[in-house]
């Protein structure tokens, strides 16, 4: 395809997509469904066919989309909320992938390798659709990171467990103590490879001054650690994420301008966004409709089977973290098991699956269909779903306290901005004081009505029980600031660890007495 032909065939796509920009605002229909149905005509509209690349959603799509998470991704979040992710992500990946394969092997006649590729396959779940549906329905943040946290590790995951069963592939054999190693160095490698690019690029974000320059250097920083990872022999998803995560909370904190972080997050959030759109349409022109209708049973008995993974995962996965962590609400497990909607990794790994595999096209029409069914039927679904079981109500006074917590954050960001413009000399220290002042009026403000809020009388927090979640919000990240405090304190042997282990007791059981937020 030469250049002339991919410029007309991208204007063809980006016109597709303002379309169903327009038209799925106004049904109210999920965006990246929209996608895939326009999707699904277009072949007809071109010249000549055009597919999924899996070279090019591996190396350049998913990287972008990882490393987007990452740097919107609070590590104060995701610690808090990472039992239950590392059960999701690791022995649920893991549990869930054997379920589907096991049940596949046998239902569809499948050799045993044949049978695990399409199990970490179907496993793996595309959350984008559930992040898209949350900026539009509030939903508690604690159920919010655990979808964000997921999505971030769940395609590591998936990587890793598909190379490993490759490798069984090649080489005929592969024992469980070979695979254990191969699991930790693979893991651990990538982190190591995500932990020092991410730490290498802070310094030098730190030293330019341009906005543009920045953005160059987080490109950079997000595809040339992927290719890092998998020039090693590691995982070069799991590089980004945790360079991701490493850049988003401690390159960009610091002295970095306002200006600098709200052009670096736009263009990332810009950057995402056309890349969903590219994926999601793309798998609409992947998709056969003829040859999905010959293979529709073989389809829908995928579907069920994987939806029987997700069952057979979340709800004793997530019915055991009350043992060692907050208890997770039921009516977010059924969130989480009915979001299970597949997406572009899939598709990009069932299209990576070895050409002399046995039945190869014929499980690739198994993942499509798969995918289809699931995006248009969940997809379409997920939006009603967050909203028929309420997880979105939001009391007059928690919208009154988030309003003035906007303005609270606001106008302490713009003293800090007012503060930096006055130290380098570009606003006169009258007009600063002037400009300080109106700021802290409002700060005064807002800071009275939180004081009356949080100083309210507990059996009025018993009244609206939903209320006195943004109080245990601050509380919980002051008990984790206490607890991190006393672990370093204990890393560095100021305090023994007797006396820590005790204290360390306490707070826990001060978090697990918290309602969720």
């Amino acid at each position: 395809m030469n250049i002339t032909e991919l410029v007309k065939i991208s204007v063809i796509l980006l016109l597709v997509a303002t379309g169903v920009a327009l038209v799925s605002r106004r049904l109210g229909v999920p965006y990246v469904t929209g996608l895939v149905l326009a999707g699904l005509p277009i072949t007809e509209l071109l010249s000549r066919p055009i597919g999924l690349d899996p070279a090019l959603v591996l190396n350049l799509f998913l990287p972008i989309l990882i490393f987007e998470a990452g740097i919107n991704t609070d590590i104060s979040r995701l610690r808090s909320t990472f039992k239950p992710i590392a059960l999701l992500a690791g022995p649920g990946a893991v549990l869930s992938s054997a379920i589907i394969a096991v049940l596949l092997k046998f239902g569809l006649a499948l050799t045993w390798i044949p049978a695990l590729l399409i199990g970490v396959i179907l496993a793996n779940t595309d959350t984008v659709s559930m992040i898209a549906v949350f900026k539009d329905i509030p939903v508690p943040s604690r159920l919010s990171a655990i979808v964000e946290g997921e999505t971030l590790f769940n395609d590591a995951a998936a990587l890793v467990f598909f190379n490993l069963i490759l490798q069984v592939y090649s080489t005929g054999s592969l024992t469980l103590l070979e695979g254990i190693q191969q699991l930790l160095f693979i893991s651990v490698g990538g982190c190591l490879v995500g932990l020092v690019l991410g730490y290498l690029s802070i310094p030098i974000f730190s030293r330019l001054d341009d906005p543009l320059g920045s953005l160059l250097l987080t490109v950079a920083v997000a595809l040339g650690t992927f290719q890092v990872g998998q020039f090693l022999g590691v995982s070069g998803a799991v590089a980004v994420v945790v360079a991701g995560l490493i850049f988003g909370n401690f390159g960009l904190s610091g002295k970095t301008s306002a200006s600098s972080r709200i052009t670096l997050f736009s263009f990332w959030e810009y950057a995402s966004f056309t890349v969903n759109t590219f994926i999601f349409l793309l798998i609409g022109v992947e998709i056969n409709l003829v040859t999905l209708w010959r293979t529709l049973p073989a389809i829908l008995l995928a579907v069920l089977v994987y939806q029987a993974g997700r069952i057979l995962t979340v709800y004793p996965l997530l019915t055991a973290v009350r043992w060692f962590d907050r208890p997770i609400p039921l009516r977010w497990q059924h969130l989480l098991f009915l979001g299970n909607i597949k997406g572009s990794l899939s598709m990009a790994l069932a299209l990576s699956l070895p050409s002399m595999l046995a039945g190869r096209e014929f499980l690739i029409t198994l993942v499509f269909g798969s995918v289809l069914v699931s995006l248009v039927g969940q997809g379409l679904s997920l939006p009603w779903l967050v909203k028929r079981l309420k997880l979105s109500k939001v009391s007059e006074s928690q919208h009154q306290v988030e309003e003035m917590q906007a303005q609270l954050i606001t106008s302490k960001a713009a003293q800090d901005e007012l503060d930096s413009l006055l130290k380098s000399g570009v606003l006169p220290k009258a007009l600063y004081e002037e400009m300080r002042s109106a700021y802290q009026v409002r700060i005064a403000g807002a800071e009275k009505v939180l004081r009356e809020f949080y100083n309210r009388r507990p059996d009025e927090f018993a009244a609206k029980s939903h209320d006195i979640g943004k109080l245990d919000a601050i509380r919980r990240r002051l008990l984790l600031a206490e607890k991190g405090a006393l672990n370093e304190a204990m890393r560095k042997r100021i305090l023994s660890e007797d006396i820590t282990r005790g204290r360390i007791q306490t707070i826990d059981k001060q978090l697990l007495q918290l309602d969720d937020d």
